[in-house]
């Protein structure tokens, strides 16, 4: 069950430093890509940074439409995962192709990725030096949502859901997944 996620705590979905997939979208193409190097900037409003190879298809579709839509896979899709990171999109239906289904974002073009435990919809920010000279991309987050199963109370809870923990890729298709909760207190 997809929930709303209040905009100022957007930067708990990825937080926790999963391995992403990102949706674009642009003169009636889309496309998708993994991702690492995606990270909470800021809280108010919501900004996320994302290394985007300018080679990339993704990085094409995002120049021309400048929006994004950042899905957090777990691990039931984690080969899904990992394959799209292994086919080049131009002049494919990555999506299509690798079986993701998708449904509409709220306010921007590109598609959510159903079975995913997070989404951040995201606009770009004018920082084209930024860009250009470390493919990293400035985003700011104008929607965002997640599985209501798992984020509880703007907290991750991945007990009871082991196929919707986060993944986490180490190198050539070897994930970890997110574990068990471990709460330390201030003994005050």
């Amino acid at each position: 069950m997809r929930v709303s996620v209040p905009l100022r705590h957007a930067y708990k979905l990825l937080n926790h430093g999963p391995t992403t997939l990102l949706t674009s979208a642009a003169e009636g193409r889309e496309n998708v890509m993994p991702a690492a190097w995606v990270m909470p900037l800021d809280l108010e409003p919501p900004k996320v940074a994302a290394v985007i190879g300018s080679d990339s298809y993704t990085r094409e579709l995002l120049e021309k439409s400048g929006e994004l839509v950042i899905n957090v896979p777990c691990a039931r899709l984690a080969a899904q995962t990992y394959a799209a990171g292994q086919v080049n999109g131009h002049g494919k239906d990555k999506l299509r192709e690798l079986g993701f289904a998708t449904s509409p974002a709220s306010a921007v073009k590109p598609p959510l990725i159903d079975g995913c435990v997070a989404w951040l919809e995201c606009r770009v920010l004018p920082e084209p030096k930024v860009r250009e000279q470390y493919d990293l991309v400035l985003l700011e987050v104008v929607a965002a949502w997640a599985d209501g199963e798992v984020f509880v109370d703007s907290e991750w809870r991945f007990e009871g859901h082991p196929d919707k923990r986060t993944l986490h890729h180490i190198s050539k298709g070897v994930f970890l997944l997110d574990g068990e909760r471990l709460d330390v207190q201030s003994k005050r």
